[in-house]
């Protein structure tokens, strides 16, 4: 598979997945991390997404995605719907929030949402 270079530095596949990745510094890695929203976070629900969150102390915020096996069984819809949700996370990232940590899940009545439909 070749590689090109991308405009925004990072490298750029036949498939673009790595293009739209959320950067680094964006992402919620630590599994206590994780753990902590989850537990503490206040709720939001709105559709078929559930937004966790809590104020951190850092200058930007992180973001996790939960997609379960619930929403389906194919480990390649949930992944082609996490890169969705990156995208859309990267592209409204000048109007979010700093200082939170988030976590977006994906609600199992999801049942085959569209693109369009994830970005609103």
């Amino acid at each position: 598979m070749a590689e090109e270079s991308s405009p925004g530095g990072g490298a750029k596949t036949a498939g673009n997945w790595l293009f739209n990745m959320l950067p680094t510094k964006y992402r919620l890695k630590k599994s206590r991390e994780i753990r902590d929203v989850l537990r503490n976070g206040r709720s939001f629900r709105k559709g078929f997404l559930i937004l966790k969150f809590k104020e951190n102390d850092l200058n930007v915020s992180r973001f996790a995605f939960l997609i379960s096996k619930k929403v389906s069984k194919k480990a390649a819809v949930r992944n082609r719907l996490k890169r969705e949700l990156h995208e859309a996370v990267k592209l409204n990232l000048p109007q979010i929030k700093k200082n939170i940590d988030a976590i977006l899940i994906v609600a199992s009545d999801f049942s085959g949402r569209t693109k369009e439909e994830l970005k609103n």
